[in-house]
């Protein structure tokens, strides 16, 4: 891995631009190959690489799985930093939304067993991803691949989380932000990726958003619309989370939890079991990656 040097990479076509960073296809010139590479534009940081860019770096190149994108290379040009990735042609968003792909139900399972076999592995790690969408996970080959860690950090222990640093609650794209995150909690643990992940699975069954909120208000609208308005019950410590602790606590009309086979009737009940586990209020008691790949949905 080159840390400094002149690329050896000829850009082919943009894939796609951020605030910070452009994506380019480009072709390695030493063994041809198509790579993907994140150009990162450092005039916006005072000092140099700004603290996201690093971390991403860091992280990813802890990182080596099947289900987890690869950081094959880095290079630094004209106070710019490129991370080159290995390519993939397709991604989760695209399927889903070309109504002309068929989907079995063997094929959803192979996808999320994918998705969350990649979570259980950063997660012990001690990583959160934090942006999980359906057009950040990758298809190459048929594998899929959780990509784009510009948001990732490492966390602390899930059952120490009064100890744990205050993170962001501005993060993941509003249709898969758990509502604990909608809620204002700064203290938080794997169990956001992993309502993420049953938002996009619910996404793969129904071919459409599940929750596509407006605004946060919106979503929580809702979510609470199909998982029941949370309180004390349901959701030990829901009336401490921070938007209700400064004095705003938010009025949202009294509805029972909803059937979640009324929603998805072609799903089977272990598919009904999973996802709804995944979509517990409650991120204490919402289901661990780990634990998910023990569910009898994978098993049968």
């Amino acid at each position: 891995m080159s840390l400094i040097g002149k690329s050896r990479y000829k850009k082919k076509a943009e894939l796609g631009k951020g605030t910070y960073a452009v994506v380019y296809l480009a072709q390695d010139q030493k063994t041809n190959q198509l790579v993907a590479i994140k150009k990162i534009r450092m005039s916006h940081a005072k000092d140099g690489l700004d603290l996201s860019a690093i971390r991403e770096l860091k992280i990813l190149q802890e990182l080596s799985h099947p289900n987890v994108i690869s950081l094959c290379d880095l290079y630094i040009h004209k106070k710019n930093i490129s991370m080159v990735f290995e390519y993939c042609d397709n991604d989760l968003e695209k399927l889903i939304n070309n109504k002309e792909v068929i989907l079995e139900q063997r094929q959803v399972k192979e996808i999320m067993h994918q998705l969350i076999s990649g979570l259980e592995f950063i997660h012990t790690r001690w990583v959160l991803h934090r942006d999980l969408k359906p057009d950040n996970l990758l298809i190459k080959n048929n594998v899929l691949k959780i990509a784009d860690f510009g948001l990732a950090r490492y966390f602390g222990s899930p059952s120490d989380l009064q100890k744990q640093a205050k993170y962001s609650n501005q993060v993941v794209t509003i249709w898969y932000r758990s509502p604990e995150l909608l809620l204002g909690a700064t203290k938080y643990s794997s169990a956001v990726d992993m309502w993420a992940a049953g938002c996009i699975f619910a996404e793969i069954l129904i071919r459409s958003p599940l929750f596509p909120g407006s605004d946060e208000i919106d979503q929580l609208s809702r979510i609470f619309a199909i998982t029941g308005t949370p309180n004390e019950k349901n959701w030990p410590g829901f009336s401490e989370l921070p938007i209700n602790k400064e004095g705003a606590i938010l009025e949202f009309p009294v509805k029972e939890p909803v059937q979640l086979k009324t929603i998805f009737k072609a799903a089977s009940e272990d598919t009904i079991d999973l996802l709804s586990k995944m979509l517990i209020l409650n991120p204490n008691k919402r289901i661990t990656a780990k634990e998910a790949l023990e569910h009898p949905y994978f098993k049968k």
